[in-house]
C-alpha cells in the first residue's frame, strides 16, 4: 500500500546522488492511516499559512492544522512538533510529502490546501468558545475562552471571501450561558450572512423549536450532534446532556430540512463497540441524519477524565465501510452536503467523496 523512496545514482564525470520521490496518491487505506495519527510535525511553517488554533470541540486548544489534498481527497492533521508524521517539501516542486519516520517510509504525495477560515472552501467559524456543559473528552469546559462579537464574525468572513473561492459559510458554538442563547446568537447573524449567497450550514446544541427558527431564517443545513454512540458510555461522558432531547430535536429538523440535510457527529474512541455504533449510524439513518464518525482528539488537557483511544486504521476503514452501506441502504448521500464537515471532510471519512 505505501511505497518507499527511490534513490537514484547518477554519475556525470564524479559520484553524485540525487532523491527522486515518487508520486503516491492518497487512497481510502492511506487517508484511514493519517486520521489514525491525527498529527504531523511540518518541515518548514512557511509551508502554510499561520493557521488558527482549534477552538471548538475535542480538539479545541491544538497548535494549529494543515490539509493535505491528493487524488481527490482530503484530510487534516493537527500540527505536533512530537509526531511521527513529517511533512516535507518535494524539491523543485509545489508538492509535498508526507514520511513515517516511525517506518521510514513515504506515506502520500499532495499539496498543502489553504484554510480560508478554519478549513478550505468554507467560512467556518466557532462563535462563543466557552461552555456551561463538561463533556469529558472537550477542552472548551477548561479553556473557556473568547467569545466573538457580530462585528468580529462578520470581518472573518468577509477575509475568507478575500482569500478565494468560498462555497459555504458554517457556524458552530460552545455553551455561553444557554443553548437558546446561541440559537438567538445565529439569528441575529442570518440577514448579514445570507449578503453572501452561498449555503449556510449551523450546528449548535439542539433546543426545542430551534430548527423551526433557524429554517425561517435561511439557514441550509443544520447539525445536532448525538456525540456517542453507547448510551451509558453518553451518560457518564456527557453529564447534563439528554440524548433523547437530541434525537427529538433531530427527527424535527429532517422534517424541516429534508432528509439528508440533517448531520450528527459520533465520536469514535471512547471505549464504544463496533456493534454500538454501527446500531447509532442506523438509528439516525433512518430518521433521516447523516452521520459524521469522528476519531477522537486525545487532548492532554482533559487526559484521565474518560476513556480515549484514537482509532486505528483498520477500525476507521471498518466503519466507512458500515457507514456506506447504511448509507445506501436509506438513500442518504453525505457527499452532496452543502457545509460544514461532510463538505470539507477533512477529519472524517465521508461516503462518496473517499470512496
Amino acid at each position: 500500500m505505501i511505497k518507499g523512496l527511490k534513490l537514484n545514482q547518477i554519475e556525470n564525470g564524479k559520484n553524485s546522488m540525487t532523491q527522486k520521490t515518487e508520486n503516491i496518491p492518497m487512497t481510502a487505506e492511506i487517508k484511514a492511516f493519517l486520521l489514525s495519527v491525527g498529527t504531523a510535525d511540518i518541515e518548514d511553517e512557511k509551508m502554510v499559512l499561520p493557521t488558527l488554533k482549534s477552538t471548538a470541540g475535542p480538539s479545541a486548544g491544538s497548535s494549529g492544522s494543515v490539509f493535505i489534498t491528493s487524488n481527490g481527497r482530503r484530510v487534516r492533521l493537527n500540527l505536533d512538533q512530537n509526531s511521527p508524521l513529517k511533512i516535507r517539501k518535494i524539491p523543485e516542486s509545489d508538492d509535498i510529502e508526507v514520511f513515517d519516520s516511525t517506518e521510514a517510509k513515504i506515506v502520500v504525495t499532495g499539496k498543502i490546501e489553504p484554510a480560508l477560515a478554519h478549513c478550505p472552501e468554507q467560512a467556518y467559524i466557532n462563535l462563543s468558545e466557552k461552555c456551561i456543559f463538561d463533556c469529558k473528552y472537550c477542552s472548551v469546559p477548561i479553556l473557556q475562552g473568547h467569545t466573538k462579537t457580530k462585528e468580529e464574525t462578520l470581518k472573518i468572513i468577509r477575509d475568507a471571501f478575500d482569500k478565494g473561492n468560498v462555497k459555504a459559510i458554517s457556524i458552530t458554538s460552545g455553551v455561553e450561558k444557554t443553548p437558546e442563547g446561541e440559537v438567538e446568537r445565529v439569528l441575529e447573524l442570518m440577514p448579514e450572512l445570507k449578503k453572501f449567497n452561498v449555503p449556510i450550514g449551523v450546528s449548535v446544541y439542539s433546543v426545542s423549536g430551534g430548527s423551526e427558527k433557524l429554517k425561517e431564517a435561511g439557514v441550509s443545513e443544520v447539525k445536532y450532534n448525538i456525540e456517542v454512540a453507547d448510551p451509558e458510555i453518553f451518560k457518564t461522558v456527557c453529564p447534563g446532556l439528554s440524548e433523547n432531547d437530541v434525537f427529538g430535536e433531530l427527527k424535527e429538523a429532517v422534517r424541516l430540512f429534508g432528509r439528508g440535510k440533517v448531520f450528527s457527529n459520533v465520536i469514535i474512541g471512547l471505549g464504544e463497540t463496533d456493534e454500538s455504533v454501527e446500531q447509532m449510524i442506523e438509528k439516525l439513518a433512518e430518521i433521516g441524519v447523516i452521520a459524521c464518525i469522528r476519531p477522537i482528539y486525545e487532548n492532554a488537557l482533559r487526559k484521565g477524565d474518560c476513556f480515549m483511544e484514537r482509532p486505528t486504521p483498520e477500525r476507521i476503514l471498518k466503519l466507512f465501510e458500515m457507514q456506506k452501506r447504511i448509507s445506501q441502504k436509506y438513500d442518504l448521500h453525505p457527499e452532496k452536503s452543502e457545509t460544514m464537515c461532510s463538505l470539507c471532510s477533512g477529519c472524517d471519512m465521508v461516503p462518496g467523496r473517499d470512496d
